[in-house]
């Protein structure tokens, strides 16, 4: 019989006991699938002792992860502890160190350490395996180092965190602020210990920084990535935007520029009858533009002990088959550092302002776009109060820098109260 392929497990939260399950559950099946058994050999945990719902008596136990990555009778290290550093990061070094492959679900270690332990990786003729990092159960780590290999990929976009989608949806279909929102959220275990990771942005930067990494053959650009939460957008605006027509998502694009690399997490507008637009509850789903197949939808849970232990599972299971692909698709010797485009792809806006109710304010407004050279696709006046009247502007395509421009200059007439919200809109 063909020798086992061994796992030591480092961190048995949610998804490691997952991973546990399917060993034990799914022995004869993996077996089947690859040829050969899939078995446990040891594994590690910040407390031996807590009941997790599944039997690891069989297993051999240690404290620190360190000395499980470099056990004799360990094959693959599957590091599922989290975090950038510590521990996680140790281990992970002292796993390909020692000769062992890595299987991940570590999004923000790889967005900071990727190419580094990429390098060291293959040159010990070891692999890291990451599929778990992104989206959760959606195989789209796969689909572009293998399915879209052939393909140039122009442009990927997504929702990549499923507590904001909630969040944003969960507005939407209640009428609730983001507040209230927001602390039903954390009440039903929804947030990050850490918050900011999730509604900040971070968490969903991190696994964009991935893909870009695969889909443009370029060194993985975290810093490069423009971070904005949805800790700003409001009812109102959840609301505007739905009678313009649109969405509000926490949306990662990523695209190769003739100016350099675009990378985005920002809240955007997005077509209400698009897949993106009609997504709901904590889904992911993931764009992909390639210039042989043209558009793929992915969709599916983007986190969860099923569908991310599936994600790690599958990683092993290629492992056991022989298939032993680089990192991010290609060598990382030859991945390339990008510049990063200093300014986003020009794109329409949604623009929110408060006027004073007084003649004249309109003109105002529309001559100061028109100075900083936005045009007016469509203009809606919303009942107002006594003083003031609330104004929705979708603009043509605007630059970045001039669109800038208009939000500080708008302020500065009379006839602005406040100061004006800007979504950018993307068509996908």
């Amino acid at each position: 019989m063909t020798d086992p392929l061994r796992l030591g497990i480092a961190g048995l939260g949610t998804v490691g006991v997952g991973v546990v399950k399917i060993v034990q559950q799914r022995a004869d099946l993996l077996a089947a699938r690859t040829g050969r058994p899939v078995t446990i050999s040891a594994v590690s945990a910040r407390s031996r002792d807590k009941d997790r719902g599944v039997d690891i008596s069989g297993y051999a136990w240690e404290d620190d992860p360190v000395v499980l990555a470099t056990r004799d009778d360990v094959d693959v290290f599957v590091e599922l502890m989290g975090g950038s550093d510590g521990p996680a990061k140790a281990a992970t070094e002292a796993a390909i160190a020692a000769g062992k492959d890595v299987v991940t679900a570590n999004k923000a270690m790889l967005a900071h350490h990727g190419q580094v332990m990429a390098e060291a990786a293959e040159a010990a003729g070891r692999v890291i395996r990451f599929e778990a990092a992104v989206a959760g159960g959606i195989p789209v780590v796969k689909a572009l180092t293998e399915g879209l290999a052939g393909n140039e990929i122009s442009r990927v976009t997504g929702v990549m965190n499923g507590t904001c989608n909630y969040i944003l949806t969960r507005m939407q279909s209640a009428g609730l602020s983001y507040d209230e929102v927001f602390e039903e959220a954390n009440q039903l275990g929804y947030l990050e210990a850490d918050p900011n990771l999730d509604v900040g942005g971070i968490d969903a930067g991190h696994k964009l920084a991935l893909l870009s990494a695969i889909a443009f053959g370029t060194q993985v650009d975290f810093d490069g990535v423009a971070l904005e939460g949805i800790g700003q957008v409001t009812i109102e605006d959840i609301n505007q935007a739905a009678e313009l027509g649109f969405r509000i998502k926490l949306l990662g694009v990523a695209r190769m520029t003739g100016r350099g690399l675009e990378q985005r997490m920002t809240p955007c507008l997005v077509p209400e009858n698009s897949p993106l637009g009609q997504l709901e509850g904590g889904t992911n789903m993931v764009v992909l533009d390639g210039n042989s197949v043209g558009q793929i939808v992915m969709r599916g849970a983007g986190a969860g002990e099923g569908p991310t232990a599936s994600a790690v599972m599958a990683d092993i299971l290629d492992i056991a088959r022989g298939i032993r692909l680089s990192t991010f698709g290609q060598p990382a010797t030859s991945l390339i550092k990008a510049n990063r485009a200093a300014v986003a792809t020009a794109a329409p806006y949604y623009l929110r302002l408060t006027l004073k109710d007084k003649p004249g304010a309109l003109a105002k407004v529309a001559a100061v776009l028109g100075d900083c050279g936005i045009s007016i696709d469509r203009m809606r006046q919303r009942s107002h109060g006594s003083t003031d009247a609330p104004v929705l502007i979708v603009t043509h395509k605007v630059a970045a820098p001039s669109l800038q421009d208009a939000l500080e200059a708008l302020p500065k007439t009379d006839v602005v109260i406040g100061q004006p919200v800007a979504l950018r809109i993307e068509n996908v």
